[in-house]
């Protein structure tokens, strides 16, 4: 699937690094910003399939780049967005997470790109409605409730980190060399342990833990 993305990045060396994997896997990037307001600027003319941003940037050097994600999906409903970062905002992840209803978004740590193929099924994750989350970004949200998370096993942490990393069951009980059956199990009980539905679409099951963050 070839996307039209918008990179948002004012680090030059990542910016165009980040914009030859894109385009090298067979994307087409048509603009490479390095501060908010071109980003903003940009989206307006190209109308992109999906934009990837900093959270850090001009302007202001503060988290720029994912207020203008936020405000951007308020603009456009359903602009996909993947924002990358070295740290987790936790009011504007929140937020961003939380727009358009959660569909087509995506909050991962800039580490994860050298993991080339997990990097760029996430892009195409986030670009078909799909819902990606750094298992960092939702272990540092998750301390902001710490106590009913400290109902969980060892394992089951495990599988809410996958479960946030928009794994599939089958991709779940693979991963941690497990059956299926017990991954179910697992979900289950997380859900159980969180006072959460279960549901069985895998982004809104991350919607579901980030329902239990905010309340």
């Amino acid at each position: 699937m070839s996307l039209r993305l918008i990179v948002a990045e004012d680090a030059v060396l990542l910016r165009e690094g980040l914009v030859g994997l894109l385009e090298r896997v067979g994307h087409e990037v048509v603009a490479a910003v390095g501060d908010a307001d071109a980003l903003v600027a940009s989206v307006r003319a190209e109308q992109p399939d999906l934009i990837v941003t900093d959270v850090r940037m001009p302007p202001a050097l503060s988290d720029d780049g994912l207020r203008a994600a936020v405000t951007l999906r308020e603009d456009f409903p359903g602009l996909p967005v993947l924002v990358l970062s070295q740290y987790v905002e936790r009011s504007y992840a929140l937020r961003l997470l939380d727009s358009g209803g959660g569909a087509g978004v995506g909050y991962l740590l800039k580490e994860r790109v050298s993991a080339l193929a997990d990097f760029m099924a996430a892009i195409e994750r986030v670009a078909a409605g799909g819902t990606v989350v750094d298992p960092e970004v939702i272990t540092q949200l998750v301390r902001l409730r710490r106590d009913p998370v400290d109902r969980l096993s060892a394992r089951e942490r495990e599988v809410l980190a996958g479960v946030a990393e928009g794994r599939t069951n089958a991709g779940l009980a693979q991963h941690l060399f497990i059956s299926e059956a017990a991954v179910n199990k697992h979900i289950g009980n997380i859900f159980n342990k969180l006072d959460l539905p279960v549901d069985t679409e895998g982004h809104r099951r991350v919607l579901a833990v980030l329902a239990y963050l905010r309340a």
